[in-house]
């Protein structure tokens, strides 16, 4: 009875309002889950620690409704899905631990903090690589298969798997950005597919690991798992009338913004970097697009 009194709250619908916000933004661009998810939960004042635990047990739900679409569709790449996992599993497992063993109970939120700072100011630079490469592509018919590289993909998905367990940022984000640049010859959709289906494991190893060392509130987490589905639901439904390209650079921007921001940048210096990317950045991803692809259409696929 507590708990449903608990949901009514102005704290758990601001939480429902959030994630329903977040989950359109994953339906519109399947991009931005954690990375948007995480600080906003910090913002709203809930511990890095517990913001972090229980993003990734909601995303562990999110992700996996997204990847058996894409399973049904025929369209992940089982064997570079494989190596991924095995290199992502154990070192998402191990982020709860590694926060506990180098932050302590007294510094683990000052720890965990810097380290989304700096996974978001990542994250933020792997979707301009992402739109770069789309740009790149533009023209090419993939076709097949091409060959996994084991040692790689498996250092991606390690590296990929420890990001996201120290933070819940990254699956989707710097993992994606890896697979395009070691195959590029991969359609977008396997690769998209592959992604989702690397992540469900991948997501559930680091939300255990964050289970058993922070445990989860069901007062922050019934909320994500509301309003989540639902926006990610209209989210997808608008994908096809909403420009996308609009909203992706506006995600760079607000993951650039709110990594300063965390890493306790100055908030003087936080406005001047808005407002020169807010001005400056539509000029220079002009002149980009017109050296790389003077004739394409923008429409990255993924």
């Amino acid at each position: 009875m507590d708990l449903l009194a608990g949901l009514f709250t102005y704290s758990a619908l601001a939480l429902v309002a959030v994630s329903f916000g977040v989950g359109i933004v994953v339906g519109l661009t399947g991009m931005g889950g954690g990375a948007l998810m995480t600080p906003a939960l910090i913002f709203l004042g809930i511990p890095a620690t517990a913001a972090v635990a229980n993003d990734l047990v909601a995303a562990a739900v999110n992700k996996s409704v997204g990847a058996a679409v894409h399973w049904r569709s025929g369209s992940p790449n089982l064997a570079l899905a494989g190596w991924l996992i095995a290199g992502s599993v154990p070192t998402a497992a191990a982020g709860a631990f590694i926060v506990r063993a180098v932050g302590g109970d007294e510094h683990g939120d000052t720890f965990v903090t810097i380290a989304i700072g700096v996974a978001l100011l990542l994250a933020a630079s792997t979707y301009v690589l992402r739109l770069i490469i789309s740009l790149r592509r533009k023209g090419a018919m993939p076709s097949g298969d091409p060959a996994v590289r084991k040692v790689p993909t498996f250092l991606v998905g390690a590296v990929g798997g420890l990001l996201v367990g120290l933070t819940s940022v990254g699956s989707g984000s710097v993992i994606m950005v890896a697979l395009l640049l070691l195959y590029p010859a991969l359609s977008p959709v396997r690769i998209v597919g592959t992604d989702l289906l690397q992540a469900i494991p991948l997501v559930i190893a680091a939300a255990v690991g964050h289970v058993i060392v922070t445990g989860v509130d069901w007062l922050i987490l019934l909320p994500l798992l509301i309003g989540g589905p639902v926006g990610t639901f209209l989210g997808a439904r608008l994908a096809s009338i909403v420009p996308q390209r609009v909203i992706r650079r506006g995600i760079v921007l607000v993951l650039t913004l709110t990594g300063l921001s965390l890493l306790d940048v100055p908030p003087v210096a936080v406005g001047i970097i808005g407002a020169g990317l807010l001005i400056l950045g539509p000029v220079a991803w002009a002149l980009l697009r017109e050296r790389l692809a003077p004739t394409a259409n923008e429409d990255p696929g993924y």
